[in-house]
This record gives C-alpha cells, structure tokens and sequence, in this order.
C-alpha cells in the first residue's frame, strides 16, 4: 500500500521522538529509545515503540496497539497497567529505526551515488503508524546535530527549497536477520541525481571507498561542492584524489578556495605538482598561496578572504533575511554580517545568530557590535591565533590604514595553519 499523508493525518520525525517521556496510569516510566519497525516494501508499519527504563530495569517493548496518543515531541502515553508484562527487546525481522538506519549512506542501484540518511519520516494512516520515507535535507542534517530551530528557520525563509526524501518504496528489502545489519540502505533505482551532502559528510564517505569509485564520485560533483570536499578530506585520500584529476582541474578547485585553505591542500602535494598548479592560478592569489606553503611570508593580510557579508547600517533585519541566501552563496564566512559605510570602513559586526533573534524591523546599526576585535593588515598569523584563543570567535575582521574593512580570516583557516606554522 502507499501511505500518503493527510491533513487530518498526524506526521513524525523520529528524531523529534527520541528521547520523549513514557507514561502509564498517569505516572512516567522511561524514555522512547526507539522505534521498532517491520519492513513491508512500499511502507514499514511500526508494530512497537522500544522504551529503557531507569537504571535496574528491563526495557519494555510496547505493541502499537497498547499507544494511547502518541505527541510529535516523543511524549507517548500507553495503555498498560503492569510494565513489567512487556519487558523485552526487539527480535528477528524487526528494524530499530534509530539504531539500524540513521546516519547509514543510501547507494544507488549501481552503488556510485551516495547520501547519508538524517532522519526518518512517519504517517499515521487509520490508526496504524508508517514509516514513509528516509530524509537525505540539509534539515535534516541540522536536526540530526541538534540544530533543529535553525533548520526550521531555513525552510521557512527558503520556501523553495526541495524535498529530498526518500520514499521507503525506493528502499530495498532489508536484510530478515536485521540485528546484524550494518550495512548501507540501498536504492531499487538509479537516481538521476541524488540532493548534495554536507562537504564534511561526503569526505567521510569517500574516505571510505575504493580508489576507482571514490574518483568516480568526485567527478559527479559541481565545482563548489568539489572544492569544499576536498578541504574535508584527510592527507593522504587528497594526494590520491588530486592526482588522479587534471591541472586544470585542480586549478579551478583551487580557485574556489581562500589561499589558506588553498596552501593546506597542496602542501600534501611535490613542489613539481602543486608549482603546475599555481601555475594555472591567479598571480596574486599563486604567490600568497606560494607563501603559505613556503613558510616564508605570515602577514594575516595575505591569508585573508574577501569573500565577506557586508551591508550599510541603514539596512533592515528583515531586508538582510530576504537577501542572506544570496549574500552567503558565495561567502566563505557567513556567520558574521560586516558593518560598512560607502567608503569601506568598518563601523561594526553583527552575528547572525543576533539578527534571528531581534525584531526584524530594527536596522543593522541598532544592534551592530562597535567595540570590535580586529587584526591590523601588518599583523601575522601568530597573531590571529592568540586572538582567536583568547576570544573563540569563528572569524576575525581584517582592516587597513584608516579602519578600512580588508576581509577576514576565518577560525578553520588558522587552525589549519596553526599545525604547519605556530
């Protein structure tokens, strides 16, 4: 059967469910651990929710039948009198949803495209419970890493953003002895394209293949995605990796990058390989790169990225929410909105963490921070990292002569740095 949902249909996320109170004759008995499940192709019906009690008690494996109500937030209140009577854990056949499927990759039908699944979907359907598909969203991602305010506020200011769910109709069977499944799901399709993971997601998973299939998968990826994941992978898979593409190529990630991010990645490279990549490079961007990887020059003005958030003070909170999506396309540092008049000074720094939290008919000057922590162009690297040890802030402006706003550096980069350089 498909299962689809209905407004007058009540729908899960099983990560908002974890983790919820149990209650039985008005008294609570443990915490919703999981969510048992048994595999019925176009739909796994849900059979039990799988509670654990404090400390020196079984766990109990409540049918679906004996769920009274069970509340989006994981409260569930149960219809049972003796707890004891369902002690148990799950068996042969039966899939823990949380346990079994979460964070596990999704392969295609010829194993060469990936994704990760964040979380699990859910319908109730004539008083039954359904799981209906898996979640691959960037949402989904942020939920699954407790950010689940901020993946709400995205979807809501980013109305197109698309549906990248799974329908369980696409999984294959699982395996019948699932406790011992630790494997990936797998498709019954070849997706055309599957929605874009997290750059640091994609590097473990590379990290992870064979050489041939981890070429195979990089090749797929657009340029910026290329670029980021590269970043994220460790040494010694982006020696293999980046050997195995063109110059050109190479160049072209490494124009995407700052010139630390750039440096951090060649470095792993023979001088011969990574001078022909410069070589392809923007000169003023090859020989702040060449000094990174030579040791030689650490002004933090060389290192910085001008791939900034800047807007006049006169702007509205709300304009800056309508246009943050296009503003941070680009952007290597998107968590931190700069302050800047006509002629480029910096006259303050709002976090955007703030300008969630504010009224969004209010201007960047009213809430804009004035008492800065900056870094002079002429300081060095050594510099930055005592700041950013003293401060934890996860960029640093940069300005010139007259408080001019010259970019910034962000945390990662000095960090990066720091093992090769401090």
């Amino acid at each position: 059967m498909s299962v689809e949902a209905t407004p007058s249909n009540e729908t899960y996320l099983l990560t908002d469910l974890i983790g919820g109170k149990a209650y039985a004759s008005g008294k609570a008995i443990g915490k919703l651990a999981d969510v048992v499940a048994v595999d019925g192709g176009k739909a796994a019906e849900v059979t039990h929710l799988f509670i654990e009690r404090p400390y020196g008690y079984k766990a109990l494996m409540i049918p679906w039948d004996k769920v009274e109500r069970l509340e989006p937030n994981g409260r569930s209140t149960l219809a049972i009198s003796r707890p004891d009577d369902f002690e148990g854990e799950p068996g042969e056949g039966q899939v823990r949803l949380r346990d079994h499927l979460l964070d596990k990759k999704v392969l295609d039908s010829d194993d060469d495209e990936v994704e990760v699944v964040y979380d699990i979907k859910l319908a109730r359907l004539n008083g039954r419970l359904y799981v209906t598909g898996v979640d691959c969203s960037r949402s989904g991602f942020l939920r699954r890493i407790g950010l689940g305010r901020l993946a709400n506020f995205l979807r809501s200011v980013a109305a197109t953003i698309k549906d990248d769910t799974i329908p369980w109709s696409s999984v294959q069977p699982l395996p019948p002895d699932i406790g011992r499944f630790s494997g990936d799901l797998k498709l019954n399709l070849l997706k055309a394209k599957l929605p874009q993971i997290h750059p640091v997601d994609m590097a473990d998973i590379l990290e992870e293949l064979d050489h041939d299939s981890r070429v195979a998968i990089f090749n797929q990826l657009g340029t910026d995605h290329a670029s980021e994941t590269l970043m994220e992978v460790e040494p010694r898979v982006q020696r293999k990796l980046v050997s195995s593409l063109s110059v050109e190529r190479v160049a072209e990630l490494v124009d995407e990058m700052t010139p630390a991010q750039a440096a951090d990645v060649l470095a792993v490279l023979p001088s011969s390989d990574s001078d022909a990549i410069l070589d392809k490079v923007d000169p003023t961007e090859a020989i702040k790169i060449h000094a990174l990887i030579d040791r030689h020059d650490l002004r933090i003005a060389d290192y910085a990225t001008t791939d900034c958030i800047t807007f006049p003070p006169e702007t509205t909170l709300a304009d800056i929410v309508r246009r943050f999506r296009k503003a941070a396309k680009d952007a290597e540092v998107i968590m931190y909105i700069y302050v800047t008049d006509a002629e480029n000074h910096l006259l303050g720094v709002v976090d955007i963490k703030e300008i969630l939290q504010s009224d969004l008919h209010d201007t960047l000057e009213k809430i804009m921070t004035t008492n800065l922590i900056t870094l002079d162009e002429n300081e060095t690297v050594s510099d930055a990292y005592k700041l950013f040890a003293r401060y934890s802030f996860r960029a640093i402006p940069i300005v010139g002569e007259g408080n001019v706003f010259k970019g910034a550096i962000p945390y990662r980069d000095i960090m990066q740095l720091s093992h090769r350089m401090l």
